[in-house]
């Protein structure tokens, strides 16, 4: 039997794309047949890849929650599933996920589970530059914050002893390679303590008062600019989630359009209360003492 994709990528079944994504990239780091020597290494590897290349796609993903491995079985919504394909070059093996059974030699429809392709997946493994790009131009790491991935904006960096100013495209991805004249730069944006980011979208947790739940008032969200107002509903439940149109990551190409803000609202529940705190919320239990 297949083991359960959450277990195999070693996440909560509630993890976040962002969650899920690194748990990928550390695990297929540490099972590919390249670098690792054990014999179960490539099985380990293609059950990896499988799990990501569902839980990755949000129409999978939710597939899967609902009817399991089943919903990739014949007559399931996805049936015929993904397929691994194989790639030799030297002494190095390069592995392809794909869904409904196209072979990425013919079509070039395939995915390298959250890589670009092949010869970053090799960059990531060994370090430096793949022997197989010929004479192609040479890459290097920047690391940004998530906010100067929101802005975009120039940047200063070393090339060969030199320093550089370089143009950040605003709403830039995580492990995007961009093209300059002479030479390729991969970008890192850091986690950020408040917000996940999916795709264009992002997600953050808000606290509010238990009165403010209970009764309803304003509460003000932070967003990657100037924090926003909204009005919250009298009676909204803690886990309540809300949708800011317009105020997620900038889309990459055309910066006039953004993705949305999800908001998930927390009750905070006081931890300690005065004598007369305490009177009032007995009172409104009915309970007397």
């Amino acid at each position: 039997m297949k083991r359960d994709y959450y277990e195999v990528l070693g996440v909560a079944k509630g993890a976040s794309p962002e969650e899920i994504k690194k748990a990928y990239r550390r695990l297929a780091l540490e099972w590919h047949p390249d670098r690792n020597k054990s014999p179960e290494a490539e099985e380990k590897f293609k059950e990896i890849n499988e799990a990501y290349e569902v839980l990755s796609d949000p129409k999978k993903r939710q597939a899967y929650d609902q009817f399991g491995h089943a919903a990739f079985d014949a007559g399931g919504p996805f049936a015929g599933g993904q397929k691994t394909y194989t790639y030799r070059r030297g002494p190095f093996t390069y592995t392809y996920s794909t869904s409904g059974g196209k072979s990425p030699f013919n079509d070039f429809d395939f995915s390298f589970g959250g890589f670009s392709d092949p010869f970053d997946i090799f960059e990531q493994f060994f370090g430096g530059r793949s022997p197989f790009r010929g004479q192609q131009a040479p890459t290097y790491k920047i690391t940004i914050s998530l906010a100067d991935a929101y802005r975009g904006g120039e940047k200063e960096i070393s090339i060969k002893g030199e320093r550089r100013k370089i143009k950040i495209p605003p709403g830039v991805h995580d492990g995007q390679r961009i093209k300059f004249r002479d030479f390729y730069l991969w970008v890192d944006v850091a986690e950020n303590s408040r917000f996940q980011r999916d795709g264009d979208d992002l997600y953050t947790v808000l606290e509010i008062p238990v009165t403010t739940a209970v009764l309803g008032g304003e509460v003000e969200v932070p967003t990657l600019e100037t924090p926003v107002r909204f009005k919250v509903r009298p009676g909204t439940q803690s886990g309540t989630l809300i949708r800011l149109r317009g105020k997620g990551m900038p889309r990459l190409g055309n910066s006039h359009q953004h993705g949305d803000l999800y908001v998930r609202l927390v009750v905070k529940i006081p931890a300690k209360l005065t004598a007369s705190e305490e009177k009032l919320w007995r009172q409104l239990a009915g309970v007397d003492k």
